[in-house]
């Protein structure tokens, strides 16, 4: 028997915190679209339904107009009528000074107000927005709210079993190659002894056991080791507070295929004592597959 689909409805004030909110759910592993005319959904509600895969949805609805508005309540009512979605409505509000005072800052034009002036477009806003907000399921005032508390309630709120916990992603690779243009961090270990220069070592990988023993074998691979295990012990609790999902480390030697790798496994496996960690390394067979081609 298929699962309910989880579907969460953000809407509300324009400029009261939509873009952090959708930001959130697409952290907790949220299928996330933002501004879907409501015209378009009952189709999409199909195609999801058909597919089987996607349980959590989050849907960003703005209003720009009485009849845009209008539609967003016939599908409401159109959802409650299924029996296979389980739906919430997040309704974000600010106070009309706070409301004001963002768009001052950002410097841009409410979308209720184009001709006119902020305050009467947060005025009209309101007033369409009325009904919609009695029927939330939840509504956060976002007056004093900072983007990262605003993520944390809504974290606090939504999160399920399954919603994805803070991850490291640890990448090696070949400075040859290209720096991975993901990577958050990026550490370089071309001042290490090669194994390349070593003729047994030179067609294996750090994965292999004689590659990682003599790159470990020096004295600055270790105390390298030490020092940058510690620096990113102490910056991950900072990483975790600020409500990043993830954090991609990747460390780089000439080929990506020895040192690079080598050095990858250990941090990977000493960091997985307290967080979830995942392990690729990129490049460690392209001399392989170049050689073959050749």
């Amino acid at each position: 028997m298929q699962e309910n689909l989880k579907l969460v409805i953000i809407t509300g004030m324009s400029g009261a915190g939509k873009t952090v909110a959708i930001q959130s759910f697409e952290d907790m592993g949220f299928f996330c679209i933002d501004n879907m005319p409501p015209s378009l959904i009952p189709k999409f509600w199909e195609l999801i339904k058909e597919s089987g895969k996607i349980t959590k949805i989050a849907l960003v609805v703005d209003l720009r107009s009485r009849s845009f508005f209008e539609e967003i309540q016939n599908m409401l009512i159109d959802i409650e009528n299924t029996n296979f979605i389980d739906t919430q409505v997040l309704f974000l509000d600010a106070s009309d000074e706070e409301l004001v005072s963002r768009y001052k800052e950002t410097r841009r034009t409410h979308p209720m107000a184009m001709d006119g002036l902020v305050t009467e477009g947060i005025r009209k806003e309101r007033a369409i927005l009325e009904d919609l907000k009695t029927k939330a399921t939840m509504v956060i005032d976002t007056t004093t709210l900072t983007p990262r508390q605003l993520r944390e309630k809504i974290i606090a709120a939504f999160k399920t079993s399954e919603t994805q916990g803070f991850r490291i992603e640890l990448v090696s690779f070949g400075f040859k190659y290209g720096l991975p243009i993901d990577a958050d961090i990026v550490m370089d270990v071309r001042f290490l002894p090669n194994p390349h220069y070593i003729q047994d070592l030179r067609p294996l990988t750090g994965m292999d056991q004689p590659v990682y023993d003599y790159v470990m074998s020096f004295p600055e691979t270790e105390e390298f080791y030490q020092r940058f295990l510690g620096l990113l012990q102490t910056i991950m609790p900072g990483y975790v507070k600020e409500g990043k999902s993830s954090l991609t480390v990747a460390i780089g030697c000439t080929g990506g295929q020895h040192r690079s790798v080598a050095l990858t496994e250990r941090v990977g496996h000493a960091l997985e004592k307290d967080y979830k960690v995942n392990i690729t390394h990129r490049d460690k067979d392209k001399r392989k597959e170049t050689v073959n081609r050749s």
